[in-house]
């Protein structure tokens, strides 16, 4: 029962966290393209989608610290030597990756299948995001050449 409660709590803080980190990024990156609306230079564009994909990145280190720093507090250390392995067996499980060199306890096991669904999930909607401000970076560059601005500020002399 303990290890079902854990895992839905953990795959809860987990989307959480992705979802929040991610809303607050794409809001920050909303306002700074909002800011710039007059240069659609191809290297903002770029340095836009480099960030967005450094802080998603980002986001799944702090998911897979979090779910390292669980599985080292349980009892027995659900079976792993230390915080070092225990990040290595998040990495590997977040990421589906499962090279099931280590393996967590008899007692813990169902925790690395919730926290593999979950990977799943947070890799699918940080690829949907990264796809989203791909198409919407293109959209303004092309709006911007159909325009005749392309990435020059009319302003700016």
């Amino acid at each position: 029962m303990w290890v079902l409660t854990i895992g839905i709590l953990m795959i809860v803080v987990t989307v959480a966290i992705h979802a929040i980190g991610s809303a607050y990024w794409l809001e920050y990156l909303a306002d700074r393209i909002k800011h710039r609306a007059h240069s659609h230079q191809s290297l903002h564009i770029s340095r836009g989608i480099l960030y967005t994909a450094v802080v998603l990145l980002m986001l799944h280190v702090v998911e897979v610290l979090l779910w390292a720093s669980v599985y080292i507090s349980l009892p027995g250390h659900a079976g792993l030597n230390n915080y070092a392995q225990a990040v290595y067996f998040s990495m590997v499980t977040l990421t589906t990756l499962g090279y099931g060199d280590i393996t967590l306890s008899v007692r813990w096991q169902l925790l690395a299948g919730m926290e593999a669904m979950v990977g799943i999930m947070v890799f699918g909607l940080t690829t949907a995001i990264l796809f989203a401000v791909i198409q919407r970076s293109w959209k303004f560059k092309h709006l911007a050449d159909k325009r005749g601005n392309h990435g020059i500020d009319s302003t700016k002399s």
